[in-house]
């Protein structure tokens, strides 16, 4: 093992992780804890982020991945943060963590709405690049409504891959990825915009300093260093969002690419030389963590975890024989769904819908159409290949709306995160997409992304396209069955229909949707 070390530390939806890689880019190790985000009573769509608890979480990872592995604290040169993007946590004058949530936290509806109704979600939107749903200025409105004594004390804002470099090092940072997903940045300029943050009612001065990825923010402090294992001193360098350091993990650094990133979200992303904006606020653009980049992205909804929901509430079976056998129980599944034809022999999956910015709700999360007389062709095999092949229609949704936006059509498609590991998911996605599938050697793209900027910032390597050079490498390409994407083409539009009806009856108050934005 190199005396060059580098961590990583993923603050994502559904968990968090700790991952040591070498310069070259081999995972060394990785630690995962899985987390979740409490409601509060009597608040609906309230999400919390549990700072305690949660950091907790992160410093047993980290611990867990140097013992395991017998990494040494002296062998890691830096570390760099990621996180899902939205989340945000607020500090008082002495630094303590006041308020936080995750990404998905939906309580501002009304505070939405009249953002929406006074004509200023629009104009935030043409800023900034994306809706008022889950960003900050409705999230902002609704504490100072609701918590005015917590709107009145909070001194410091940042989001979270900031908030652990900032328990790491004491240092208030963001970068231009994660700190436009905020929907407070002149997208255009890569900074925070003064004009939205008047519209919020709150100074310039509340907001962090916005750095670059690979620029070194401060050092493990002495109390950080207590809570990990790691060494004190140790440069902690800014990071940034885990879709833009997933692309930067799989070297995609030119525009103009085509990306799945297949975690708990999916993210169907393309790189952009411009701040170009759907006029129709479909999809959403962010700064990239490159300098001189944008990215437009559609998001798939949960659909990394709709499969861990199957695996825990229906798959007993691979659960106990993964746990046996060291086997990953996520391949069983794939491997049971394998001889599924597309179609899934008729099940339909409805769960995630394509992302619709300014109106963003999705029906109620089912499995349909099983024929009751025939169980060994409709069962628990089809229903994990129609949840894969429902995540790959949404992907196919918005490539097809990325295409009408930029006037490109991708020759390929680069396919990460956890959905990649396997065997069938990458299958499915070439099929329905019509595309090749490239598959990354290292499927954490993310924290791989967060490491080469750590390694920029210790000096390991001069630039991103050499860290890329260094770091990246690829598997395997998937090509598609043309007859198998021509029968696919069908079912796209046959499961559109579908899913408009479903989603008919959450319109109607009937069900309850899977997930919908504040403001819908």
């Amino acid at each position: 093992m190199s005396d060059d070390l580098l961590l990583a530390l993923d603050a994502g939806t559904g968990s968090c992780r700790a991952i040591v890689f070498e310069v070259d880019g081999r995972q060394v190790a990785t630690a995962q804890r899985e987390w979740s985000h409490h409601a509060l009573g009597g608040v609906p769509g309230s999400q919390v982020f549990d700072t305690t608890a949660n950091w907790e979480l992160i410093c047993e990872c980290v611990r867990e991945v140097m013992r395991a592995s017998g990494v040494t604290a002296d062998a890691i040169r830096a570390i760099s943060t990621t996180s899902m993007r939205e989340g945000m946590v607020l500090y008082d004058k002495r630094g303590r963590e006041i308020w936080a949530c995750p990404n998905v936290d939906s309580r501002a509806g009304a505070e939405a709405t009249d953002l929406v109704r006074g004509g200023l979600a629009e104009k935030i939107y043409r800023t900034g690049g994306d809706w008022v749903a889950i960003t900050a200025p409705a999230r902002l409105r609704w504490i100072k409504s609701h918590q005015p004594e917590v709107f009145h004390d909070a001194a410091h804002l940042n989001m979270l891959a900031d908030w652990i470099a900032f328990r790491l090092s004491g240092e208030y940072i963001t970068d231009p990825s994660i700190g436009s997903s905020s929907g407070m940045f002149d997208l255009a300029a890569r900074t925070w915009s003064p004009e939205i943050i008047e519209i919020c009612g709150l100074e310039l001065g509340i907001f962090p300093r916005v750095l670059e990825p690979g620029t070194v923010a401060g050092a493990v402090n002495a109390t950080a260093a207590s809570d990990t294992g790691l060494k004190q001193g140790t440069p902690v360098v800014v990071g940034g969002a885990d879709t833009q350091l997933g692309l930067v993990g799989i070297g995609v650094v030119e525009t103009g690419n085509f990306t799945v990133i297949g975690g708990t979200f999916w993210q169907q992303t393309i790189g952009l030389g411009e701040a170009l904006i759907d006029p129709d606020a479909r999809l959403r653009t962010l700064c990239h963590a490159l300098p001189g980049q944008w990215m437009m992205e559609g998001i798939g909804f949960y659909c990394g975890l709709t499969m861990r929901w199957f695996r825990d509430a229906f798959c007993d079976l691979e659960k106990n024989e993964a746990a046996a056998t060291g086997a990953d129980a996520y391949s069983l599944m794939e491997k049971a769904a394998l001889d599924v034809p597309a179609g899934a022999n008729g099940v339909v999956g409805i769960f995630s819908h394509l992302m619709v910015a300014h109106r963003w709700i999705h029906a109620a999360p089912a499995l349909i159409q099983f024929d009751v007389g025939d169980p060994a062709r409709s069962g628990k095999k089809e229903c994990i290949r129609a949840i894969e092949e429902a995540a790959a229609y949404v992907s196919y949704g918005h490539l097809k709306v990325i295409e009408e936006v930029t006037g490109r059509t991708p020759e390929q498609v680069v396919f990460t995160g956890g959905a990649s590991k396997g065997e069938l998911w990458p299958r499915v996605l070439a099929d329905v997409l019509g595309l090749p599938v490239k598959v990354p050697v290292v499927k954490e793209s993310t924290a791989l992304g967060a490491a080469m900027f750590a390694g920029i910032g210790a000096r390991l390597y001069p630039d991103v396209a050499t860290a890329a050079r260094h770091a990246v490498s690829f598997e395997r390409t998937v090509d598609p069955d043309l007859a198998t994407h021509a029968k696919y083409q069908e079912l796209y539009a046959n499961w559109l229909r579908v899913y408009g009806a479903e989603l008919g009856m959450v319109e109607e108050g009937l069900l309850k949707p899977l997930w919908r934005a504040a403001g819908t």
